[in-house]
């Protein structure tokens, strides 16, 4: 699928209100979330350090998507430019990239657990489970490759000791499914709080990945 955007003001601010929007539903604390749009053969990401209420269009640092260098005059990009360049280009139906440190999908990866299918949303971010990455530092190589193995094909996994990621074919579908991985994770936190709940087969799954292909979540 060819890109939604191009790199304008207008994506550049809605890059920004997304970061802020993220804060506002306490999907993220502070700067440590970042976000990232395919623009042609460029992605634009959120900088290094810079608190989201002091962003402007300017400041969101464009980079080719085949380079570990940023365009000439650019802040530093956030620190991990690099799974977020790798997600983008090993998904080509893939447009954004929302990673957050959302608090009980933090959770669950401090305590590596994935989310099975406890409940029918798992199918939104691609299979019967949103899977745990392995752990690595942040900003690695290693951990990029391990976001690569993670979300083969999926929309969305937890990251060991850290956070969660998801993608989406517009910013605003990666928004919603970072949205829907926390209240799912919250959900399954809650559940194993007074039980163990109980796990849908691979068959219920699959029927409901299929009515999701009716009404519009099949989208990257």
């Amino acid at each position: 699928m060819k890109s939604p955007y191009s790199d304008c003001t207008e994506l550049r601010q809605a890059v920004i209100d997304s970061c802020l929007s993220m804060n506002t539903l306490g999907i993220n604390q502070g700067t440590s979330g970042n976000i990232s749009v395919r623009a042609g053969n460029k992605m634009l990401i959120t900088p290094s350090g810079v608190a989201y209420d002091q962003l402007t269009p300017e400041m969101i640092v464009s980079m080719p998507l085949t380079s570990d260098t940023p365009d000439p005059g650019q802040l530093k990009p956030s620190t991990e430019w690099r799974f977020h360049q790798s997600l983008l280009l090993s998904k080509p139906d893939c447009h954004a990239v929302v990673h957050a440190h959302p608090v009980y999908c933090s959770a669950l990866a401090m305590n590596r657990r994935e989310i099975p299918a406890c409940h029918y949303m798992v199918a939104a971010f691609g299979g019967n489970s949103v899977r745990l990455a392995d752990y690595a530092i942040f900003g690695s190589a290693a951990l990029s490759d391990n976001l690569d193995k993670a979300m083969q094909d999926r929309h969305g996994c937890l990251m060991a000791n850290h956070g969660s990621v998801v993608v989406g074919d517009t910013l605003e579908r990666a928004m919603w499914r970072m949205v829907e991985l926390e209240t799912l994770a919250k959900g399954y936190v809650a559940s194993l709080s007074i039980g163990e709940p109980h796990i849908l087969s691979n068959s219920e799954i699959e029927d409901v990945l299929a009515a999701f292909s009716n009404y519009g979540l099949k989208d990257a």
